[in-house]
């Protein structure tokens, strides 16, 4: 791992839920000029695609170039109809290692699982959040939780030059060796592609603000593991406080060792994990570290009102991070990630008070006696077994033979297909919405505590 690239004079914006990123994304994209560029893990034809869609295609036919790049098995199908309107107003729609035409869901490792945009180089955003309904609130109880951020600022720069670097290998005819092609019996630090001159990345923008800010990806190459690094490193930094919320926790051995001598040297630490998964194994797996999280002093919250897919962390009072990567083997070990890493003071309050309330009102903190060190099957060693063969898995499975993972226009892929099989649905009216009152709701713990 190099060190950071800092760039200092940045303005940001923390975003919570669809509500509040969506409308900023899409204003974004309606006031472009000369570029938007996307890159998401879940594309849906559900009522927040189509209204992508709409202000996708707005741009396209007044000039703008516009490239966005989807994950192959997180955004499987895509109708032609839904499709063909895109492509016909000018878009680039690229699909990142499509499925193959057997079985949609055949390829789960190494996925494209970073949410980025940038428009016209000077606007960007960032975080966890996917284009589809599910993060909207009157999505109902499976509503998730999440945040992103709007930069405006030199690092802008840092995140079209990551963008660039998967659309520089996309091909318009036949799969080529994109950078996570390498076949390879054993893992290697491949060399690193060259970068363009600043000018092609849109030159670096003028001062926006204050915040110290840096883009950190995980790649299967030269940045293996950057995030896990970083977040390693606040926490042997940290003096005071860390909070991390994240949807699936299950990390390795290292970033658990490091939570834990934060906790003993008196730092108090704070997760917000699933309470209410939307994936039944999620907060399982979880709960196979608190244990010996909370042995040493570590303090665990689980989210109740619904899932939370927020991937967000703080120490003390100035550094914070709001990216793709969980805290899990796929995304520390697999997957391609994007995570803004920051220093600033300010940032790092409006996080903290978020986060705070999310602990407060719509949490239940964990008690060691609830964990399973008291089942017997824990006791017998099954949790062990089973701790230890999850968090080797991801370096076994890397030593396997890579397939080449290209990035191809979506009309020469299976994503493509005749009908959609959601629901049909219209356009989202974003225009029209207002961001929440924050009113904290009636969770599981304000029920136990009415009780």
């Amino acid at each position: 791992m190099k060190r950071p690239d800092w760039s200092a004079g940045n303005r940001l914006e923390l975003l919570e839920n669809g509500e509040e990123f969506f409308p900023a994304v899409f204003a974004a994209i309606e006031g472009a000029k000369q570029e938007v560029i996307i890159e998401t893990f879940i594309l849906f034809e559900d009522k927040v695609g189509l209204a992508l869609r709409e202000v996708l295609i707005a741009a396209a036919k007044r000039g703008v170039r516009v490239d966005m790049t989807v994950d192959g098995f997180g955004s499987p199908e895509l109708s032609m109809n839904f499709v063909d309107g895109l492509t016909e107003a000018g878009v680039r729609l690229h699909v990142f290692d499509p499925p193959p035409k057997l079985s949609r869901r055949l390829k789960p490792f190494r996925r494209l699982h970073r949410k980025i945009v940038v428009v016209d180089g000077e606007t960007g955003f960032i975080g966890g959040i996917n284009y589809s309904a599910d993060h909207l609130i009157d999505f109902g109880p499976e509503a998730k939780q999440d945040y992103a951020v709007r930069v405006e600022g030199p690092v802008v720069a840092q995140l079209r030059r990551v963008t660039g670097e998967i659309l520089a290998t996309a091909t318009t005819q036949t799969p080529s060796a994109g950078p996570t092609a390498q076949r390879r019996w054993w893992p290697s630090r491949a060399k690193e592609p060259r970068r363009s001159d600043p000018s092609a990345d849109g030159g670096r923008a003028s001062s926006r603000g204050q915040a110290k800010a840096v883009v950190v990806t995980r790649d299967n190459h030269r940045h293996r593991d950057d995030i896990e690094r970083m977040y390693r490193m606040a926490l042997h930094a940290a003096r005071h406080e860390v909070i991390i919320a994240n949807a699936y926790f299950f990390p390795g051995f290292l970033l658990l060792r490091s939570m834990q001598r934060a906790a003993r040297r008196g730092v108090k630490v704070h997760l917000i994990l699933q309470g209410q998964p939307d994936i039944a194994w999620a907060r399982w797996a979880a709960q196979m570290v608190y244990d010996r999280l909370m042995r040493a002093g570590v303090h665990i919250h689980e989210y109740c009102e619904r899932p939370i897919h927020a991937k967000v962390a703080l120490v003390d009072d100035h550094w914070s991070t709001v990216g793709s990567s969980n805290l899990d083997p796929l995304s520390l070990s697999l997957n391609l990630e994007a995570n803004l890493i920051v220093e600033d003071r300010a940032f790092n309050r409006v996080l903290r008070d978020k986060l705070l309330a999310l602990m407060k009102h719509q949490c239940k903190l964990q008690k060691i006696e609830e964990t399973n060190a008291h089942r017997w099957w824990w006791r017998l060693g099954m949790g062990a077994f089973v701790f230890h063969v999850m968090r080797h898995f991801p370096r076994w499975l890397a030593r396997l033979p890579r397939q080449a993972q290209p990035v191809m226009p979506v009309a020469q892929t299976p994503v493509v297909v005749s009908a959609s099989q959601l629901p049909a649905a219209e356009a989202w009216q974003w225009q029209s919405v207002s961001a929440l009152s924050g009113a904290p709701r009636e969770t599981c713990l304000s029920k136990e505590t009415a009780e």
